[in-house]
């Protein structure tokens, strides 16, 4: 108690209450400093929880045929940096017989790509050229001399890892996907850099998504699955996840996108209705038709069987517009059972007019890669050439 008869404690608040005096002009403002940061602060927090409802709200998008690109979450995906449209990265390279390209294929060798140390897996970039005359469509391809690329990484799931599906060039990057762990991993100087994780489904999963395809559309990268149902070896249904498809920002911000719907009408096609089914590898959008293309791997109007299904190879060029309205169909040459596609890309400078595509073996436990180019109208410009004795799956101009 002092003196006067007033606690420090009470004089301490009074000063407290007390309101700043400042005198403008004539007037006196009298500014209430404690209340005004009370009120701002809580207009932050307000501001903060709009902020975070507005980004954590559900990323599903579940609209069969709809076009995705007009849903506003797919709108605000998060283009927040500026787009490197660059492609190919190597700048193609003029010469007397032609247009040269550098390319490179990348390796799912499944349960071989793990170490002997148990702790980490590879995978194998093997590059090389392609030349392209523009007189007379002639494509020729020669691989480097140099062994390829050994990708070593040390994330795995259930012991399995590095199992690269896919390759593709994005916002001036190479990017490879593994159908395993779900990693898009950043191949650079050599080395495979983990960027973003897909889960499967509808993202709301432990295991990975089983990233089998991937493409760029609108500077947003998709990435799809086999678009079957998840099914036992001997064919019963067990879930949709393989029939999400992902859409991934430059920022890597993901959307998880329901594509059941479009799948069923790409095999509807071939009056293909489940227990049929039809397996994805490989699948390109085109800016120039502004269509979808998909190179189917296997397909079957039986249930599926996992012994069977290595001699289910189909030679149909499928494609539709943005909508999954309109399918098209052409057929490629004709079915080698053993061989199915694996990724595919337009050859630059044609219009996407040409497509060049690789096409991986699993029979009886051997495996094997070739490489084809055909035309959007199926004349055949490359027949089927084996490439390797490796499963390559990825293929790009790089």
């Amino acid at each position: 108690m002092s003196s006067n008869g007033v606690t420090p404690m009470l004089k301490e608040w009074a000063t407290f209450k007390s309101p700043a005096v400042y005198r403008v002009s004539n007037g006196t403002l009298r500014i209430q400093v404690q209340l005004m940061s009370l009120v701002a602060f809580a207009g932050l927090f307000a501001l903060v929880l709009c902020v975070y409802y507005s980004h954590s709200s559900s990323n599903h998008v579940s609209s069969g045929f709809g076009p995705y690109e007009s849903n506003i979450y797919l709108k605000s995906l998060g283009k927040g940096l500026l787009y490197n449209t660059t492609y190919p990265m190597t700048p193609p390279v003029h010469t007397a017989q032609g247009i040269q390209y550098r390319i490179g294929i990348i390796s799912d060798l499944d349960t071989d790509s793990k170490l002997p140390d148990g702790k980490s897996w590879l995978s194998y970039l093997k590059k090389g050229y392609l030349l392209f005359n523009p007189n007379s469509d002639q494509i020729s391809i020669i691989w480097d001399i140099e062994k390829p690329t050994v990708l070593k990484s040390g994330y795995g799931l259930n012991g399995r890892g590095m199992e690269l599906s896919e390759l593709v060039t994005f916002d001036g990057k190479l990017l490879s996907v593994d159908d395993r762990t779900g990693i898009i991993y950043i191949i650079e100087k050599n080395q495979a850099i983990p960027w973003v994780i897909l889960m499967d489904g509808d993202g709301e999963s432990a295991k990975g998504f089983k990233s089998e395809w991937a493409t760029v559309k609108d500077e947003t990268l998709y990435v799809g699955g086999m678009g079957k149902e998840w099914t036992s070896t001997t064919g019963e249904f067990l879930n949709y996840n393989p029939m999400w498809v992902k859409a991934v920002s430059n920022t890597g911000q993901i959307m998880h996108l329901n594509w059941t719907t479009n799948y069923m009408t790409l095999r509807r096609a071939l009056n293909i209705e489940f227990p049929g089914y039809m397996i994805h590898e490989s699948g390109v959008w085109s800016d120039v038709h502004q269509r979808w293309f998909f190179l189917p791997r296997r397909a079957s109007h039986f249930k599926y069987d996992e012994v069977t299904d290595e001699r289910m190879g189909t030679n149909v060029l499928l494609s539709t517009d943005s909508n999954f309205t309109n399918v098209m169909v052409t057929y490629i040459g004709e079915v080698i059972p053993t061989h199915g596609y694996s990724s595919f890309k337009f050859l630059p400078g044609t219009k996407d007019r040409i497509i060049v595509a690789i096409k991986s073996e699993e029979d009886k436990g051997r495996t094997a890669t070739y490489m084809t180019a055909f035309t959007l109208a199926g004349t055949i410009l490359v027949p089927e050439t084996r490439v390797a004795d490796n499963k390559f799956e990825g293929l790009e101009f790089i």
